[in-house]
């Protein structure tokens, strides 16, 4: 952790900016002269203590595959060096990803999944929390549907990884990418219940269609995707891509306009 310049700051500053510096990482920087060590050692591992368990449960399964060794070293250099833009709690598991994605040296024995694990764990928790509401949607007949314009919810994300982020565990642990990418979908309910799905190659794509559309109807986009495909019977996939719409609007996915 960078310690500024004091110098200049009242007296109270600088013993602020002592006793916060050692709390971060007492190896490295001094225990105030006016505290007694045994009660700042008591503050260091409750500060410590609090961030670790938060972190931990905040990214269940990436805990549980990261020895207990290698777990600490990785908090201990998160908790002494990464400077927070917010005092939120609930925004702490976003600042660790960003560490993870922008501070953080790669290690030789970290898994190679992990960027992609911790941002899989952290969306959970991000769209349980987010401040958005999907809105009603007008109720649209299924003989009208395929020439309404789709949207997707707000309250839904397609994810794309390399690794099958959502299957791994202490006793699945992929050391190389997957053949191909994983898609997958977090939606959060009006109950506000968070689920994940998997879907495939085609449905993403349609996703991503209607994600970048604004005058589109969805008989337009279907038969993009029949073209896209160069599928010899377009009618086939129109019908495939409605009874996927038709589920996707049943879990407050894809909504109609």
């Amino acid at each position: 952790m960078t310690i500024y310049n004091t110098v200049d700051y009242p007296e109270f500053m600088r013993q602020q900016y002592v006793f916060a510096a050692h709390i971060r990482n007492p190896e490295s920087n001094p225990c105030p002269e006016a505290v007694e060590e045994r009660r700042m050692k008591i503050y260091c591992e409750l500060f410590y203590n609090n961030v670790e368990s938060f972190i931990a449960n905040s990214f269940p399964v990436l805990r549980q595959i990261i020895p207990d060794k290698q777990w600490h070293a990785m908090i201990r250099d998160y908790f002494a060096n990464h400077l927070s833009h917010t005092p939120l709690f609930p925004e702490m598991p976003r600042e660790f990803l960003k560490y993870l994605e922008q501070e953080r040296m790669a290690q030789p024995d970290d898994p190679p999944f992990i960027l992609e694990l911790a941002h899989y764990e952290w969306v959970e928790l991000a769209l349980s929390i987010l401040d958005e509401q999907a809105g009603e949607e007008k109720t649209i007949p299924e003989s009208e549907f395929l020439d309404a314009i789709p949207a997707i919810s707000p309250l839904a994300w397609p994810l794309n990884y390399h690794f099958p982020v959502h299957k791994i565990n202490p006793d699945f642990q992929p050391h190389v990418p997957g053949a191909m990418q994983t898609h997958l979908i977090v939606y959060r309910d009006a109950g506000f219940e968070v689920h994940f799905m998997e879907i495939n190659l085609v449905t993403a794509r349609l996703l991503q269609l209607i994600s970048s559309n604004e005058h589109k109807s969805v008989r337009i986009l279907l038969q993009q995707i029949a073209i896209e495909l160069n599928h010899v019977q377009p009618d086939i996939v129109i019908r495939g891509g409605m009874e996927v719409l038709d589920d996707l609007r049943k879990r407050q996915v894809i909504l109609g306009s």
